[in-house]
């Protein structure tokens, strides 16, 4: 079994000033050995609050998208295996143990959480997870319940290999499709995990529409490469 020594977790955070703080109380009852905190280009007091409540923090000098933020800190990650968590997981964090377990014992590669407890409904209709199930089926012939879950663990090493990666909010469809591409598996466990759901202001559709955006770029690139 591998040590618990050797994980580290980290969090890609913007204007999350709210709720990274009950996020990092959750994660410190996890047997990890650090945990670095991506501040990415955050315009409130998301750097100040993380380093508060002990973390390692990267701050970087302008937005560059949440895939973007992991990649740029992964040149700084110490531990063998990595546990991804969103900043606004407040204190149900704690339960991401449950992510590693399976790794340590060398039972899966990868492990992704999907939200078992039921939060109020959102803004949004589920146009994007449904194009992300689809696409990731279509591709690799592999199925996956919570394909934007960004709650994730795996060896560091393996995550390096799979780079380059997206930039922005296609970064976990391109993980899930390449890490399987390349023969990695995965596991979905379900966790009572709870995130901020996204409501129906101008400011949330534009929100959902990037992202549905951004996963379709995901599936041109990922077919175009199939295809050569």
């Amino acid at each position: 079994m591998k040590s618990m020594r050797s994980t580290s977790v980290l969090i890609p955070a913007y204007n999350e000033a709210e709720r990274i703080a009950a996020t990092l109380v959750g994660v410190r009852s996890l047997p990890v050995s650090e945990v670095i905190v991506v501040d990415d280009g955050s315009h409130d007091a998301t750097a100040s609050v993380a380093l508060s409540y002990g973390a390692r923090v990267i701050t970087l000098p302008q937005n560059v998208g949440k895939g973007g933020a992991i990649q740029h800190a992964l040149t700084e990650v110490r531990g063998e295996i990595l546990l991804l968590l969103d900043a606004d997981l407040g204190n149900s964090a704690r339960h991401a143990l449950a992510l590693l377990t399976p790794l340590y014992s060398g039972q899966t590669d990868m492990t992704v959480a999907a939200f078992a407890k039921r939060q109020r409904p959102g803004g949004g209709i589920g146009l994007t997870v449904g194009l992300a199930r689809w696409s990731i089926s279509l591709i690799t012939g592999q199925s996956l319940s919570a394909p934007l879950s960004g709650q994730r663990a795996l060896r560091s090493d393996d995550l390096r290999r799979l780079l380059p990666l997206p930039r922005d909010f296609g970064f976990e469809v391109g993980l899930t499709i390449k890490a399987l591409k390349m023969g990695l598996s995965i596991t979905e466990i379900p966790l009572p995990l709870e995130h901020r759901v996204t409501g129906r202001s101008l400011r949330d559709i534009l929100h959902r529409g990037r992202q549905f955006c951004q996963i379709c770029r995901v599936i041109i690139r990922s077919q175009q490469f199939a295809s050569h």
